[in-house]
């Protein structure tokens, strides 16, 4: 399946079940406070599928999958026979259309608890939080290769990824942060990652890299890929060779090269490479040899090797939990990525993250959810989890138009003793559309410059 199919195969799939989860929670909320409910419908516009049930409601699958809705008899909307008038929802007690409205956050809010707890049983195969290469403000904190990184602040983090979603928010916040780490030799210590130091302003997605921390997963192999000819390897150092070590110096992947080259050199003379070479050691003596850098004009000092083609790294970890001890981590981890939820919002209102990697629109989460549903059931489903929880805590927003402005009438109401006027609630309908109009515009521009202009 190619990339633009599965990227709207899978979108469909994802807004299909978030849609259908929040909708439901409206119906079945409204069908126990008595309201009738005329349509259930998941997507918008023409009708491909439709059953119509015993009590009278319309099923519908619609064809364009953006959304849908669950239209409850309501005689602001049209004429309501004298019988059916207490099944009307705006016959309800203003509690009860509280409870009506909440009910489709609230059931995204329960979706995200039930797919991140299947997450969590099937097991998300992941990196291992293992250091590879440091420099910057991580080699400040005192990391080092081979480090294993136990915690990041109060977080644990057992995998790469739960190190990646702990430093960032951190990062933005230029908060100094501990971090519990196991050293290569063994031994638990804690160290102080100097975030304050970082620019003010950074590309948050390279928040990882601008700290200075390279995971071992994503070093290339010191494998010799390619031997330039009459260079100083020419002769010597062979494809396939994996280089072990530089004038006694240990080499674990490729970026420790460089370095040790550029010392040999400035010490003048010969120096040995040890190397593997089809299950043999060998100890191999080679001259550097002074090379222009045709980008920046200087000298350097060279092999004349390059790497070989990486192959993509095999995942060595695995997040999971036992059926039981799932629940309590599933409800941990959607508190938490709520109250990151939260914190992001509040950094993009105040300036210190950027919108355009804030704001989503429709061809970023279709890529997502291809990539993530590449990587597996337990990846898609964390996807998910993360989608129905932003869909859950945007709509309670009060926004006139979402579930959260609706609310706001409702809690008027409730303070003022009358319903909010029906002018007063068309004016707010026109800001609401106008708000939601921006946010679409914001997300369609960050998806067409994020992904298309390239």
């Amino acid at each position: 399946m190619s990339e633009i199919l599965g990227s709207i195969w899978w979108l469909i799939v994802a807004l299909g079940v978030l849609v259908t989860f929040h909708e439901f929670g409206h119906y079945w909320v409204a069908r126990r406070c008595g309201v009738k409910v005329l349509r259930f419908s998941v997507g918008f516009g023409k009708p491909l599928w439709m059953r119509r049930g015993k009590d009278g409601t319309e099923y519908v699958v619609a064809a364009i999958p953006l959304g849908g809705y669950v239209k409850m008899l309501d005689e602001r909307e049209g004429d309501v026979p004298e019988h059916l008038a207490a099944q009307a929802f705006n016959r309800q007690s203003v509690w009860k259309r509280i409870a009506i409205v909440i009910a489709g956050p609230l059931a995204n809010l329960f979706l995200c608890v039930a797919l991140f707890w299947a997450m969590f049983v099937i097991g998300r195969p992941d990196f291992a939080p293992v250091v590879g290469h440091v420099q910057g403000v991580a080699a400040q904190a005192g990391l080092h290769p081979g480090d294993t990184l136990l915690s990041v602040g109060d977080r644990e983090t057992p995998t790469w990824s739960e190190v990646q979603l702990a430093l960032v928010p951190a990062a933005l916040d230029h908060a100094d942060t501990p971090l519990r780490v196991r050293t290569a030799a063994g031994d638990e210590l804690t160290r102080r990652l100097p975030l304050s130091q970082l620019p003010e302003e950074f590309d948050e997605r390279r928040a990882v890299e601008i700290i200075g921390l390279t995971p071992r997963h994503l070093l290339a192999p010191a494998q010799v890929g390619f031997v330039a000819p009459d260079s100083a390897a020419w002769g010597v150092l062979a494809e396939g060779d994996r280089i072990t070590a530089i004038d006694g110096l240990p080499v674990t992947a490729w970026d420790d090269i460089p370095p040790l080259v550029q010392k040999l050199g400035e010490r003048g003379g010969s120096g040995m490479v040890e190397v593997e070479r089809k299950g043999d050691r060998l100890a191999l003596e080679i001259t550097p040899r002074q090379t222009k850098d045709t980008q920046t004009g200087g000298d350097y000092w060279a092999l004349g090797v390059r790497p070989a083609r990486a192959q993509a790294p095999a995942k060595d970890a695995v997040l999971r939990h036992g059926p039981i001890e799932a629940v309590p981590a599933a409800v941990r981890e959607s508190v938490h990525q709520a109250s990151e939820l939260f914190a992001m919002i509040g950094r993009a209102f105040s300036g210190r993250v950027s919108v355009n990697n804030t704001v989503a629109g429709p061809i970023t989460i279709a890529r997502a959810a291809n990539a993530y549903a590449q990587h597996g059931a337990a990846w898609f489903l964390q996807m998910l989890a993360l989608l129905s929880l932003s869909l859950g805590i945007l709509n309670l927003l009060p926004i006139p138009i979402l579930d959260g402005g609706h609310l706001l009438y409702y809690l008027i109401e409730l303070v003022k003793g009358s319903p909010v006027s029906e002018r007063a609630m068309a004016a707010g309908q026109y800001v609401g559309l106008a708000l939601i109009a921006a946010l679409m515009g914001l997300a369609f521009y960050n998806d067409i410059m994020n992904n298309l202009v390239r």
